[in-house]
């Protein structure tokens, strides 16, 4: 598909009712739905994030940033994710949020950014974040300029392989939180998405799959 085809069904995408927990349960271990099932998030008060799925044209086909997070000492360590982080105070939404850190993160200047809707937002129990994301576009080729401090790595994922079904695996993996576990994941090259980021994107491909 190339981008200019992608562009027709950004009101097909808007009008598609979100799959919500169903597509992100999908992509959790058992262990987490266990947990998700006695969730009681006005009692535990979780700071609010917000990330941005973004797609842009790259040699005509659709492509989703993503960012291969530094090492550090927390619990998203490594990690493979998009672009964003938490709200500030001097945010104007939740939207907002996500496009200031798009740009402190990669360097993609907001007014370059089209944002189609919000994706349904969900809890990360490890870090205590309830995160929204929200998909959107830029028309034209991009350059990043990742951000040295928080970005190892710029992932740039065909919306080719996104959409195929032998890209989701399961992977046994430790954390700085739980050990030698089987997750449901995204295999992108040598790269595996897992997590909170793999949760939201496949709800984000339910919802492609849906109107393409």
């Amino acid at each position: 598909m190339n981008f200019e085809t992608f562009l027709k069904y950004i009101p097909q995408i808007l009008d598609e009712k979100l799959p919500g927990e169903k597509a992100h349960m999908e992509m959790m271990p058992l262990e987490r739905i266990a947990i998700f099932k006695d969730l009681d998030l006005e009692n535990i008060k979780p700071r609010e994030a917000s990330v941005m799925m973004l797609f842009y044209p790259k040699n005509d086909e659709p492509h989703l940033v993503m960012i291969l997070r530094n090492s550090y000492k927390g619990v998203h360590s490594s990690q493979i994710g998009f672009p964003g982080g938490k709200v500030e105070k001097y945010d104007t939404s939740l939207a907002d949020t996500s496009l200031r850190e798009t740009f402190e993160e990669i360097g993609v200047d907001r007014e370059l950014i089209s944002i189609v809707r919000p994706f349904t937002p969900l809890y990360i129990p490890p870090s205590n974040f309830k995160v929204y994301p929200f998909l959107g576009y830029a028309a034209q080729e991009l350059t990043f300029n990742p951000d040295d401090r928080e970005v190892f790595g710029i992932i740039e994922m065909p919306l080719s392989i996104l959409m195929d079904d032998h890209t989701k695996v399961s992977k046994t993996l430790s954390t700085s939180y739980m050990e030698e576990v089987a997750v449901p994941a995204f295999k992108v090259e040598e790269y595996y998405i897992w997590g909170a980021t793999s949760q939201m994107l496949n709800e984000l491909k339910e919802v492609l799959k849906r109107v393409f």
